[in-house]
């Protein structure tokens, strides 16, 4: 977070023709650098770490009156979701057992969750809609879905982390004709509360997402543990996860704002910011080994970061309030 300060455009600034004497200090002189005025929160639910630095706050939630950048990195897609297939009655939740896995379908999904799946999520025998954005104002750009990757199965369960969905008594077991869906419209909200936090500034959300032309059919629901993918059963023994519908958080992040957003995939940013994983000259190697192996490290981490296998398919969403949506860089 970026407090305010005199001749930002937070705050209203006294032209040089308004001071009072030639002795008075330079405005720009006595203005405090970025570094000084820079704030760092992170937000958290666990415990602060013992090591953090003292300059870096750490809260549980996010603060309000937020001047500056709020980045939510991999937050999206742990936020409590429900799961869904389509029958031939409609679409219905899908009901765990949080201790075996074992899955039954439940009851019909609410009216807010139908109109969620009616314009984000169609079904099997609706035609997706070539209109990717409803909402005027808001814009997207060289995003492409990740697919189909995960564990095909929907996990919903009582007590779990992804949902408190649970009934007794339903026989029926979802299987392979049954198309599913992740009902967003949780992380639709979340993310529109984040960005009413902001005052003046910029809400990026850094996530693994599909739009709507293109939703993963099964799904894409996993778990993991210790670093490694694992079934997605709610027992509280991993952690469980699903994709994020970006263009349809977009949208309700920008209602809120009542701006445009942009959204790109991650290694289009960062070609952007100037990292474009090229390797150094072999002839680098000759004249200074060191720095050929400095830039021969610095290219990995760029290709790992721009892989759209790997990280590189991270979708950045970049929503301002009370400022211009720009390009990543200036060019």
């Amino acid at each position: 977070m970026i407090p305010p300060r005199a001749g930002s455009p937070e705050t209203l600034t006294p032209t040089a023709a308004a001071r009072r004497s030639p002795h008075e200090p330079s405005l720009v002189a006595a203005r405090p650098s970025l570094a000084d005025r820079i704030r760092f929160t992170a937000v958290e639910y666990a415990h602060r770490p013992e090591n953090l630095p003292e300059e870096i706050s750490w809260t549980a939630e996010i603060p309000t009156k937020i001047t500056g950048v709020l980045l939510a990195t991999e937050w999206l897609d742990n936020v409590p979701l429900d799961i869904a297939v389509h029958t031939e009655d409609g679409w219905r939740y899908v009901l765990v057992d949080p201790d075996t896995g074992a899955e039954s379908i439940g009851e019909p999904v609410s009216p807010a969750d139908l109109n969620w799946l009616t314009t984000w999520w169609p079904s099997p025998d609706t035609a997706p809609s070539t209109d990717r954005d409803p909402d005027p104002g808001q814009t997207w750009a060289d995003a492409t879905s990740q697919g189909e990757s995960g564990f095909g199965a929907a996990r919903p369960a009582q007590g779990s982390s992804l949902t408190a969905r649970s009934r007794p008594g339903s026989p029926e077991t979802p299987h392979g004709n049954h198309r599913r869906a992740e009902i967003g419209r949780t992380r639709d909200e979340a993310w529109a509360t984040a960005v009413k936090k902001i005052s003046r500034g910029l809400a990026v959300a850094v996530d693994y997402g599909h739009l709507r032309d293109a939703r993963p059919v099964d799904g894409t629901l996993t778990g993991y543990r210790a670093g490694r993918q694992v079934p997605p059963v709610p027992d509280g023994s991993s952690d469980v996860t699903a994709h994020v519908a970006m263009d349809s958080v977009a949208s309700a992040g920008a209602a809120v704002a009542r701006c445009a957003y942009s959204l790109v995939l991650q290694r289009e940013a960062l070609r952007a910011l100037g990292a474009d994983g090229g390797r150094p000259p072999l002839s680098l190697a000759g004249t200074d080994p060191v720095g050929y192996v400095r830039a021969l490290a610095a290219a990995s981490a760029v290709a790992e970061l721009t892989d759209l296998a790997g990280l590189g398919g991270h979708l950045w969403l970049r929503q301002p309030v009370g400022i211009p949506l720009g390009p990543v860089v200036a060019r």
